[in-house]
C-alpha cells in the first residue's frame, strides 16, 4: 500500500514522549482545553485533546480522497472510518503501555493528542510518576508493550479478513508479498473496506515506526535500557539515536517523504543538543 498512502505512514507512532530531557516542546502533552473528550477506559483516565481529530483528518483526507474513487459518493463515511480507525489503533497503543505499567504495579492516564498519544505514569494519587523507580525490565516491558498490543490488533484484523478470504489493499509491502496473506476476494462494503483496512495500515505502520532506535520514540528508550544493561550509558544510546534518525532524515529525502525528513531532522538536532548540553553523558 505504499503506493497510496507513505504521505501519512511517517506520521505513525513518532510521538511518544517520556522522559524525554531535551527540547521536545512540540511532542509535550497539551494543556487541557474546554473542547477534549474525557472518560475511563479499564480503569484508566483518558483524555483526547481536540488536535488529536484535526490531525486524524489532515492526515487521511488524501488518502480516503484516493480510496473514494472505488466506492463514489463514499468519501465521508470513509472519512469518519478512517478517524475512528485511528482513534481506535492509537488508543490501544497506549492502553499495552498503561495495562503494562499497571502489571508492574503503576497507575497511569492516557493522553491523544495531535501528534499521536500518551501514556502517562502515576502514582495512586493521580501526581506524576517517575520511571526511574522501574527496573529496567519493567521499563523494557512498558515501553515494549504498546507496539506489541497494536501488532496484536492488526493481527487479528488481518487473520479474520483472510479467514473470509477478504483482499487486504492497503498494507505494507513485506506483509502483501506473504503468499498466505495476498490475493483474495475484494471487499464490496465501503464499510467494511474501511473498517478493515484503516485498522490494519496504522497499526502495523504505528508499532513499526515506533520501533526505530531514535529518542523518543519507544525504539529508542528500549534501546537505551539494553544499552545501559550491557555497560553503556546515555551518551552510547544518544549517539545512536542521533545516527538513526538522520539516516531516516536522509532516507526521508530520497523518498521524497517532506514531512519525515522535517521530524527526523528535528529528532537528530534535539538529541544533538542532549549530547552537547549540560550533564549529556549521565543518566535518566
Amino acid at each position: 500500500m505504499r503506493r497510496s498512502c507513505d504521505a501519512i505512514g511517517c506520521w505513525f507512532g513518532l510521538f511518544e514522549n517520556r522522559d524525554f530531557k531535551g527540547g521536545m516542546g512540540m511532542l509535550a502533552e497539551p494543556g487541557r482545553t474546554a473542547y477534549d473528550v474525557n472518560f475511563g477506559l479499564l480503569g484508566f483516565p483518558v483524555r483526547i485533546s481536540i488536535g488529536f481529530w484535526i490531525m486524524a483528518l489532515v492526515f487521511g483526507y488524501d488518502l480516503v480522497s484516493q480510496l473514494s474513487q472505488l466506492f463514489p459518493g463514499s468519501r465521508g463515511p470513509l472519512l469518519l472510518l478512517w478517524i475512528f480507525s485511528v482513534f481506535v489503533s492509537i488508543l490501544v497503543h497506549e492502553l499495552g503501555h498503561a495495562v503494562a505499567m499497571r502489571m508492574c504495579g503503576q497507575q497511569a492516564s492516557i493522553v491523544l493528542y495531535h501528534f499521536g498519544g500518551l501514556a502517562i505514569p502515576q502514582n495512586a494519587y493521580g501526581a506524576r510518576f517517575s520511571k526511574k523507580n522501574s527496573s529496567k525490565a519493567e521499563k523494557i516491558f512498558i515501553t515494549a508493550a504498546g507496539p506489541l498490543a497494536q501488532l496484536t490488533l492488526a493481527a487479528i484484523v488481518i487473520g479474520v479478513a483472510r479467514a473470509r478470504d477478504f483482499e487486504i489493499l492497503l498494507m505494507p509491502d513485506f506483509l502483501s508479498s506473504v503468499p498466505s496473506l495476498a490475493g483474495g476476494q475484494p471487499i464490496d462494503s465501503p464499510g467494511m473496506f474501511g473498517l478493515v483496512n484503516f485498522l490494519v495500515w496504522p497499526s502495523v505502520m504505528w508499532a513499526l515506526l515506533n520501533l526505530i532506535p531514535v529518542y523518543p520514540l519507544d525504539g529508542g528508550q528500549i534501546a537505551k535500557e539494553i544499552i545501559e544493561l550491557f555497560g553503556g550509558t546515555l551518551y552510547h544510546a544518544i549517539v545512536l539515536s542521533m545516527g538513526c534518525a538522520l539516516l531516516m532524515a536522509a532516507y526521508g529525502v530520497m523518498s521524497g517523504r517532506l514531512f519525515m525528513t522535517l521530524l527526523f531532522a528535528s529528532l537528530a538536532y534535539s538529541n544533538y543538543e542532549m549530547l552537547t548540553g549540560g550533564g549529556s553523558r549521565g543518566r535518566f
